[in-house]
């Protein structure tokens, strides 16, 4: 899904460049202070922003090893994750390099954060990327969330004496070719559906996109991404102290904390500011 619509990004991106043979408005150092009301403090916190909004699309590391988990060897899953890693990043910061090229070519200092809202014809096309998109967000949902309902559900599981809400198991036979059974507690079925109504409904009311997405980038991308896997390579690998593959990564590591501060501390900032200029539930992406 991710590839489908980014792909259609990209062609309507080439395209809508195509079809004016020039640059729009633009230039190296993004929108000019003074034009709308942009001064020089909002450009510099929406460029530690924008940080937050590339670390986004890093955060792979909490699936890493639960899909390393999954693979059989030999060869050794190790190595056969550093290898997909390596091409997988590869990859992802080609393409995704590529759409923000186009992309700026295309629209200039007023491109969208959401690249796809600039479009409009051919509808049908335009219509089916969203499409993609609800699809992965759906998917993409249950990943990032799995580990809310763990926590939470154990939680009120320890607060309460056992009783059939939490531990009686219905099972509802579905009406597919093969055998396919759906099986659930009350405690899941009525909980997980009113966390996901409470954050579609969050979501609806932040009418803004890019700040939203920068912050949940920053603050996951040096812990997850950076933090968590270096400190399991120096413990396994027993690395010395003060070696030189040890500074290495610990200079890493410091870079990445520094980049993420800036990226949360530019978010922040910017959906303070959204907030006492913009109308709850009037979504501008």
């Amino acid at each position: 899904m991710s590839f489908g619509y980014s792909f259609i990004a990209l062609y309507l991106c080439i395209e809508k460049f195509a079809s004016h043979h020039e640059l729009k408005d633009s230039n190296l150092t993004g929108v000019d202070v003074g034009k709308n009301d942009i001064s020089q403090s909002t450009k510099v916190w929406q460029s530690f922003q924008a940080l937050g909004n590339i670390a986004f699309a890093y955060t792979f590391a909490n699936i890493l090893i639960e899909i390393q988990d999954t693979l059989k060897s030999p060869p050794a899953e190790n190595k056969t994750m550093k290898r997909a890693t390596l091409y997988g990043i590869g990859v992802t910061t080609a393409f995704y390099l590529s759409i923000g090229v186009m992309g700026y070519m295309a629209f200039g200092n007023d491109a969208p954060g959401n690249v796809l809202t600039g479009f409009h014809e051919p509808f049908w096309l335009v219509d089916l990327a969203n499409f993609a998109v609800i699809i992965h967000l759906s998917g993409s949902f249950q990943v990032f969330a799995q580990p809310i309902f763990t926590v939470y559900e154990k939680w009120i599981a320890s607060r309460w004496p056992p009783t059939s809400f939490f531990l009686h198991v219905y099972t509802i036979k579905l009406p597919f070719p093969r055998p396919c059974l759906f099986q659930f507690t009350l405690c899941k079925l009525l909980l997980r559906t009113l966390f996901i109504i409470l954050t579609t409904t969050i979501a609806m009311m932040l009418p803004f996109f890019n700040a939203v997405l920068g912050f949940l980038g920053a603050i996951s991308f040096w812990p997850l991404t950076v933090y968590f896997p270096v400190t399991m390579h120096l413990s396994q690998s027993k690395v010395k102290r003060r070696s030189r593959e040890w500074m290495m990564l610990q200079s890493l590591s410091m870079v990445s904390l520094l980049v993420s501060a800036i990226a949360t501390v530019g978010s922040i900032i910017d959906i303070v500011h959204r907030l006492e200029h913009t109308k709850l539930f009037s979504a501008k992406l």
